[in-house]
């Protein structure tokens, strides 16, 4: 009889409710502050309530690593008829959350820890592999070494179209925002690494380059994992996020064409009118 196997993620993986149901995912959420008031990512508070806030007072949300203590809870109540548990969460070098997890999991038998490098559905990718693998009878242990070998071929990458929540969370410089803003300049931000940074810069009106971004992402396919394809998106109009679906869609390669909106998490740091296109190649990503 195989070992059953229980997947943990943060909030931060950006599923959707289907597929958290599907597979049975077990989301532990990070905490988002709003003002003086502090909410549970995904339980009490959404992007909208965050967009809202920032649009009142101008002030941006504050989030919260995950802590050893609710990890270790976690752990405590799903392993506790004898499962074997594999943990994924945001890049270690974005959050702590990584370090508190693998703090927690010290005190457990059979727990693996993966540090994806990556946030939103760039997670997410790996843990919808962790579950077909965990459903085909693989060990936890097994399950962890194979996707420690996928971590560096996920593609993960956004289109933003206004720098200004990047720019108030010191996360480009006010002349970076400032010409891109100008300009009518679109950032592709791309995960490599575990870090974020900019990779092509597009012009013109965001559906526009949407369009030549989703045909630049996907290319003609030939190095990119079928099984599974994210569309993300974070506050778009639905006019916006459903032609980029239907762009992918209609490649007629992917088995699964996943549309999700990005968590309190992302949509924090990125603000509305962000959309990206992630997936697994066959090949590290150089």
């Amino acid at each position: 009889m195989s070992e059953k196997v229980v997947i943990l993620s943060d909030s931060t993986s950006d599923l959707s409710q289907e597929l958290i149901d599907k597979y049975d995912i077990k989301i532990i959420p990070l905490k988002v502050g709003l003002g003086e008031q502090q909410y549970i990512d995904g339980v009490n508070v959404d992007p909208e309530m965050i967009y809202a806030h920032y649009e009142k007072t101008g002030e941006l949300p504050k989030t919260a690593a995950v802590n050893i203590l609710e990890f270790a809870d976690a752990l405590r109540q799903y392993t506790a008829d004898g499962s074997s548990a594999l943990i994924f969460t945001i890049g270690s070098q974005m959050s702590s959350t990584f370090n508190n997890a693998c703090l927690a999991a010290e005190d457990f038998e059979n727990v693996y820890v993966i540090d994806t490098q990556n946030l939103s559905t760039g997670g997410g990718l790996l843990i919808l592999a962790a579950a077909e693998m965990a459903e085909k009878g693989m060990s936890a242990a097994d399950i962890a070494k194979e996707c420690e070998l996928l971590v560096p071929r996920v593609d993960a990458s956004f289109v933003i179209d206004d720098l200004e929540f990047l720019y108030k969370g010191g996360r480009c410089s006010a002349l970076a925002a400032l010409g891109a803003n100008a300009l009518k300049l679109k950032p592709c931000i791309a995960v490599r690494g575990g870090k974020m940074g900019a990779t092509k810069k597009y012009r013109g009106r965001f559906g526009d380059v949407l369009k030549k971004y989703v045909a630049d992402q996907i290319g003609d396919a030939s190095d990119i994992v079928t099984d599974h394809v994210f569309v993300t998106h974070a506050g778009c109009d639905e006019s916006i996020y459903m032609a980029c679906y239907e762009q992918v869609k209609a490649y007629g390669v992917f088995k699964e064409v996943h549309l999700t909106r990005a968590g309190c998490t992302i949509s924090s740091h990125c603000g509305r009118n962000t959309l990206g296109v992630l997936f697994i190649r066959k090949n590290d990503i150089k």
